[in-house]
């Protein structure tokens, strides 16, 4: 299953991908869609969705994860970030991908272990378990990767358990040593 988790921003939206088969991550892309600062937000929201839509035409992800709005102290801010979040939501939507939300604090919990978790933690921990060698990868990229692990191990969860060696074998023959 491949994977593409977004964290939407109208200045910078993070995007990663990823493929999860057989217990198994790997990294396909990850990368960052930099707006103009001196394009109107319509401009910016159009360069997103657009960017969006390539990227999904090119991987064909099977599922979109997206961050949830996070509300701090600044109205206009969360506007803004809930503009992006729904030109993203709208791209995955017009290739018929189903979309998952995550809070910040379900993403941190999910990959580091601590929902108040720094970016730096975040960051590591991505690297990490995906084996990145990138040192000083943006924090959107790493973000968005973050949201798509998140989201293949809330599958993985999902993913019903054998209730016995015989289930297991038969779901599971190129298992079997002989």
């Amino acid at each position: 299953m491949i994977i593409i988790g977004v964290d939407p921003g109208t200045i910078i939206t993070g995007y990663g991908i990823i493929e999860y088969a057989r217990n198994s991550l790997t990294t396909i892309e990850h990368g960052a869609i930099k707006l103009p600062s001196v394009a109107s937000l319509p401009q910016k929201l159009d360069i997103i969705y657009k960017k969006l839509c390539e990227l999904l035409e090119q991987y064909h992800p099977d599922e979109l994860a997206i961050e949830t709005a996070f509300y701090g102290k600044n109205v206009q801010s969360a506007m803004k970030i809930g503009y992006a979040r729904g030109v993203s939501i709208l791209a995955a939507v017009h290739n018929k991908i189903p979309v998952a939300e995550y809070s910040p604090r379900e993403v941190k919990k999910s990959v580091v272990g601590n929902g108040a978790a720094s970016k730096e933690q975040v960051q590591y921990m991505i690297n990490s378990l995906l084996s990145i060698k990138k040192k000083k990868m943006p924090f959107d990229e790493s973000d968005a990767l973050a949201v798509a692990l998140c989201h293949s191990f809330r599958i993985k969860s999902l993913i019903p358990k054998s209730k016995s060696w015989k289930d297991f074998i038969k779901a599971n023959p190129e298992r079997v040593l002989e």
